[in-house]
C-alpha cells in the first residue's frame, strides 16, 4: 500500500460540501423524504466506517510498498518531474522482510528490527491520515443530516459549503499538523536504515524539504476563506 496518507487526508479538505447536500430540488419538508435522506446519511456513515476500517487491516497485514517514498509539495513535484520513479517495487513485510521485485533482501536481525521499526513509523502517519480523513467524511455527513432544509436554502449562496468547510477544517488542523511533527522520527529513522542496509537507500527520499513542505501544506490549506 502507498504510504502518502498525509497528502490524501489534506486532499480530503478540498472536497466540496455540496457533494454532500444531495438533491437540492427535493421537498425537504416532505416526513418521508426525510427520512430517506437520514438513512442515506446513516447508511454513508456505515459504508465510510467499514471502508476505513479496511483500509486499517490493509496496513497492518500488508506488504508496505515504499517504492514512491513520502513526499509532500512542490519539491516532490520538481523531482518527480525530473526523474520518473523506475526504481524496482520495494516492500517491507509484516514480519520485516525486505523485498525487491517480490524477492528477499538478505538481512541481518538488526536490520529486521530497523525495518519494522520504520514500517511501524509509517504505518502510524498511514492510519492518523485515514482517521483525518474519517473524521472530516463524518463531519460532512453529520452537517447535511442535522441540516437538511439550512443545506437547501444555503446552497443557493454556497453559505453551507464555507461554513461546513470552516468546520471540518477547524476540527481536524491539529491532528494534521500533529502529522507532520512526526516526520522528523520518520526522516531520522529512515537514514540510519539506509546507512544500514545499502538496498534500501534508493527508497530513502524523504528530506528536509518534504518536512517543510508538510507544514506549508497545512498552512496553505486551512487559511480559512
Amino acid at each position: 500500500m502507498k504510504h502518502a496518507s498525509l497528502a490524501l487526508a489534506l486532499a480530503l479538505l478540498s472536497l466540496p460540501a455540496a457533494a454532500f447536500a444531495g438533491p437540492p430540488a427535493a421537498d425537504r419538508t416532505d416526513p418521508s423524504v426525510n427520512e430517506d435522506i437520514r438513512q442515506g446519511m446513516a447508511e454513508a456513515r456505515a459504508e465510510i466506517a467499514a471502508e476505513l476500517a479496511r483500509a486499517r487491516r490493509d496496513l497492518d497485514t500488508k506488504n508496505l510498498d515504499i517504492g514512491n517514498g513520502l513526499h509532500f509539495g512542490r519539491h516532490h513535484d520538481d523531482k518527480a518531474a525530473a526523474s520518473p520513479n523506475d526504481k524496482p517495487r520495494a516492500e517491507i513485510t509484516p514480519k520485516g522482510d525486505f523485498l525487491i521485485d517480490d524477492k528477499a533482501v538478505a538481512i541481518d536481525a538488526g536490520q529486521r528490527a530497523q525495518l519494522l521499526a520504520y514500517r511501524t513509523l509509517v504505518i502510524g502517519i498511514a492510519k492518523e491520515g485515514i482517521d483525518i480523513g474519517e473524521r472530516s467524511a463524518l463531519a460532512a455527513v453529520d452537517q447535511v443530516d442535522r441540516g437538511l432544509f439550512g443545506l437547501m436554502l444555503g446552497a443557493l449562496t454556497g453559505s453551507t459549503e464555507r461554513k461546513l468547510e470552516r468546520q471540518v477544517k477547524t476540527a481536524i488542523k491539529p491532528a494534521v499538523e500533529q502529522l507532520c511533527r512526526r516526520l522528523p522520527a520518520v526522516l531520522s529513522s529512515q537514514r540510519q536504515l539506509a546507512a544500514s542496509l545499502p538496498a534500501f537507500a534508493p527508497y530513502a527520499e524523504l528530506g528536509p524539504d518534504d518536512i517543510g513542505d508538510c507544514e506549508r501544506s497545512v498552512r496553505e490549506s486551512f487559511a480559512m476563506r
